[in-house]
C-alpha cells in the first residue's frame, strides 16, 4: 500500500480513454458486472471501450492506494450516484470524470472531492447554456469572449467548476447551476448554497489543448494538487485469467447539460 497523502493533498490523474485493444481487453476483465452491462450498452465499440479504460484505470488507481485487487474493488453510491470504496471507510474519497477521449480521476484522504474533465464546446451551445443556466454576470462574462472560440472556453471553464462542486457535494447538477464560479483560481466558495453546508476551495486542473478541468475539495482549507498522466505502462497487466495487476513499483495492488460523461 503506498504512503497516504494529507487531507490537503489531491492526486489526480489525466487518463487517455483511447487505448490499444489488448489494453482494452485486459481492462475488462477487472470490471463487474454492472461495468460490464454498462459498457455493452454504451451504444458503440468506441464509448464502450472508453468507458471500460476509465472503469478500469480507476480500479487499478484506487486499489494501489488501498492495497485490494482492483478486480475485488466494490462499490458504493450516494443518493445521486457519486461512488467511494465500500471497503476503507470514508478516508479514500474519489471522483472521476470522462469526455471525449480523455478523462480526470481525483484522489483525496478524508475530504469529499469533486473532478470534471469537458472538451471545450461549440460556442454556439456555450452561449445558449450560460444564458439559460447561469448567473447573469457569468453569463455576460461568456458573452464577452473576444472570439467564440474565447467565449467556449470561457463557458466551458465555468461548467467544469462547477460540475467539480456539484460532485464534491454529492449533489445534483441544479443545484449548482447558481453557484458563484468566475474569477482567478484557486476560489473559494463561502457558500454552496442548496448543495450543502460549508465552503469549498476549487482548482483548474492543467489538461491538454482542447480541454477544460477542474477540482473541488470541501472544507476551508486550501488544498494542493499534484496531477499525472496515467498510461498502462504505469501497470504491468498479466494475461493471467485472474488478472493480478502490479505497479510499476511493486506494490499490488447535457440533453445539452450532459451527454456524455462518466459520473463519478
Amino acid at each position: 500500500m503506498t504512503t497516504h497523502p494529507d487531507a490537503d493533498q489531491v492526486d489526480v490523474w489525466v487518463i487517455p480513454t483511447d487505448q490499444p485493444a489488448p489494453v482494452v481487453r485486459r481492462l475488462r476483465r477487472l470490471l463487474d458486472r454492472a461495468e460490464l452491462d454498462r459498457a455493452g450498452a454504451a451504444g458503440d465499440a468506441l464509448r464502450g471501450d472508453r468507458f471500460t479504460v476509465v472503469h478500469g484505470a480507476v480500479r487499478l488507481l484506487a486499489s494501489d492506494r488501498l492495497g485490494t485487487p482492483p478486480a475485488a474493488l466494490e462499490w458504493r453510491h450516494g443518493p445521486h450516484g457519486k461512488p467511494e470504496p465500500a471497503a476503507g471507510g470514508a478516508r479514500l474519497q474519489l471522483s472521476y470524470s470522462a469526455s471525449g477521449a480523455l478523462a480526470l480521476l481525483a484522489l483525496t484522504e478524508g475530504r469529499q472531492v469533486g473532478a470534471d474533465i469537458e472538451e471545450i464546446r461549440d460556442a454556439r451551445v456555450a452561449a445558449r447554456v450560460a444564458r439559460r443556466y447561469f448567473p447573469g454576470t457569468e453569463a455576460q462574462f461568456v458573452a464577452d469572449g473576444a472570439s467564440p472560440g474565447a467565449q467556449a472556453e470561457r463557458f466551458t471553464r465555468l461548467w467544469c467548476r462547477r460540475e467539480a462542486c456539484v460532485k464534491a457535494y454529492g449533489g445534483r447538477l441544479v443545484q449548482g447551476l447558481g453557484l458563484p464560479l468566475a474569477g482567478p483560481a484557486p476560489l473559494r466558495l463561502a457558500d454552496a448554497g442548496p448543495l450543502g453546508r460549508g465552503p469549498c476551495w476549487v482548482r483548474d486542473v492543467p489538461v491538454p489543448q482542447g480541454f477544460r478541468a477542474a477540482v473541488a475539495v470541501d472544507g476551508d482549507r486550501p488544498f494542493r494538487l499534484r496531477s499525472r498522466r496515467w498510461t498502462p505502462a504505469d501497470h504491468q497487466i498479466s494475461d493471467q485469467p485472474a488478472m493480478v495487476f502490479r505497479t510499476a513499483h511493486g506494490r499490488a495492488g447535457h440533453d445539452e447539460l450532459s451527454d456524455h460523461r462518466s459520473r463519478g
